[in-house]
């Protein structure tokens, strides 16, 4: 089976252009997670991603699933955008690692509208803990793989206060990304506050 990593890596570069870091977590248990830091660059040089690399490489299992599907399954990466400079985002690499990790660690799905949560700052002072998973498309396109291989997608991921993430939990994903644009909130502001819910 052909390695995924090189082209997850190899179509990463291309829409982001060369990483200036990385930083590889290894959990007990897991295969390697690398996150990639990619310098903000174009129109919004002001805006740095980070990626991970390495929850592609198996497909997510359904939880429910008696025996995992070494071959089929959904694979996918995830990319967390934010405006560099006014925050030690940095410091996300660990928590990013920690959620790319879960599909191997807790058996979840991770899929557009999901929440994800870890259970501290995303970095310090920051005032979110968890992110809302977005759809795939936007940035990084798919990756197709040869078949039967599923195509990598590629995540963003929006980061959501406490209070943004229970709202979510009763309203649901639709309702909070349409509570965002109404209020015209910069979702890559690593110091934004929660989005008025009243």
């Amino acid at each position: 089976m052909a390695d995924v990593l090189p082209l997850v890596e190899a179509r990463l570069r291309t829409a982001l252009g060369e990483p200036d870091a990385r930083a590889a977590v290894t959990f007990l248990g897991t295969d390697r997670i690398e996150v990639l830091r990619f310098p903000g660059g174009g129109p919004e040089g002001d805006i740095v991603r980070y990626a991970t690399l390495g929850m592609s490489a198996h497909p997510m299992a359904d939880p429910t699933a008696m025996l995992a599907d070494p071959v089929k399954g959904p694979r996918a990466e995830l990319v967390l955008s934010v405006r560099a400079g006014v925050a030690d985002t940095d410091k996300v690499l660990r928590p990013l690692a920690v959620l790319a990790a879960s599909p191997q660690v807790e058996g979840v799905v991770v899929a557009p509208g999901a929440s994800l949560d870890v259970g501290e700052p995303l970095w310090p002072g920051a005032a979110f803990t968890s992110v809302l998973v977005a759809e795939p498309g936007g940035l990084v396109e798919d990756l197709e793989l040869d078949a039967p291989l599923d195509p990598v997608r590629f995540l963003p991921l929006l980061p959501m206060t406490p209070n943004e993430a229970a709202w979510k939990r009763v309203h649901g994903a639709q309702a909070l990304q349409e509570r965002w644009l109404t209020h015209g909130t910069d979702l890559r502001d690593p110091s934004r506050r929660s989005v008025p819910l009243e």
